[in-house]
């Protein structure tokens, strides 16, 4: 069994992350490009959070998700750039302890799965505003909105805690985690013990937080676009695509990507495929979500651009 250098000196087992590309210069220009969309990812979130706090018009059931999914996407970025960043600045110097690693990989799993999740509670709200509409105040409360992002925190937070802790009673053999975080499976490659347990366990969060999610938004959106049909006006169904369009954006970036990396059997878990995808749910997605929602929506575009006119003539 061969540990790492630091572990024998120190006894604290140490990891960094594999750099993109052996060129400063590369590595450079990817710095400031993870810098830029990591904050047009944080200003854009915040301003939807902010939008929807200070206006009232917009202070129901779907734009309350919204706002949660906005807050989730501050922290989940929040999970990750950080330490991608200064890994990418100073490769040498940026060394990831044990614990540190632990912390990362939990609140990964826990935003994640809790976004993956808060997906699926806003698809059964737009069900339940197009297919019941004369139903969709009292059965869509206040309290039970809040009982649903509170369960989704809660299950994001129970699956993360088990299977980190799982996975971090291993033994370590290796150093170099051949993504920019810590990330289950690059994690566990790193392992010098059987990880069938572990890999089992990391299916049974993947079919938890992705298969049964999107099966239900699937579901949802076929009653959907069902009652959609049924509206007469052309406005009218123009105006119901319009409030699940941008939705439906997000859950086809959010878990095909999830879905292509998780579900797919570990043996054909592929570094560089992990790596270009793994930038687009931790990068990209989170830039591109507050620019969906924004465009798509036009209350919520009003809205920006309320704020954006009062902005500029004080």
């Amino acid at each position: 069994m061969v540990y790492m250098e630091d572990a024998n000196q120190t006894g604290v087992i140490h990891f960094h992350f594999r750099p993109f590309s052996k060129v400063p210069e590369v590595q450079m220009l990817i710095f400031l490009t993870f810098l830029i969309m990591y904050l047009i990812s944080i200003s854009g979130n915040v301003s939807i959070s902010l939008i929807i706090w200070v206006n009232h018009s917009l202070h129901t059931p779907m734009y309350f998700f919204l706002a949660n999914l906005a807050a989730l996407e501050i922290c989940y970025s929040s999970t990750i750039a950080p330490l991608t960043l200064a890994s990418i600045l100073s490769p040498e110097r940026t060394l990831i302890s044990l614990p540190v690693c632990g912390v990362q990989m939990f609140f990964f799993i826990f935003l994640g799965s809790t976004d993956c999740v808060l997906l699926a509670i806003m698809a059964y709200d737009r069900f339940l505003a197009i297919c019941h509409p004369l139903h969709y105040t009292v059965t869509m409360s206040w309290r039970l909105c809040v009982q649903l992002v509170l369960g989704s925190l809660v299950l994001g937070f129970v699956l993360a805690m088990q299977l980190t802790v799982l996975i971090f009673q291993l033994p370590f053999c290796s150093k170099e985690i051949s993504l920019f975080y810590c990330d289950v499976l690059p994690v566990l490659r790193l392992a010098c013990a059987d990880t069938g347990v572990h890999e089992a366990a990391l299916f049974v969060v993947s079919v938890t937080v992705l298969t049964v999610p999107f099966l239900l938004i699937t579901l949802s959106y076929v009653f959907i676009v069902s009652a959609i049909l049924k509206i007469r006006s052309s406005e009218g169904r123009r105006r119901a695509f319009s409030t699940c369009s941008s939705h439906l954006t997000v859950v086809l970036l959010q878990y095909g990507c999830g879905g292509l990396v998780y579900l797919c059997p570990s043996s054909s878990y592929s570094p560089q495929r992990g790596q270009v995808l793994s930038v687009v749910y931790t990068f990209i997605t989170p830039v591109l979500n507050p620019l969906i929602y924004s465009l798509r929506n036009r209350e919520l575009k009003d809205a920006l651009k309320r704020a954006m006119r009062k902005l500029l003539l004080s």
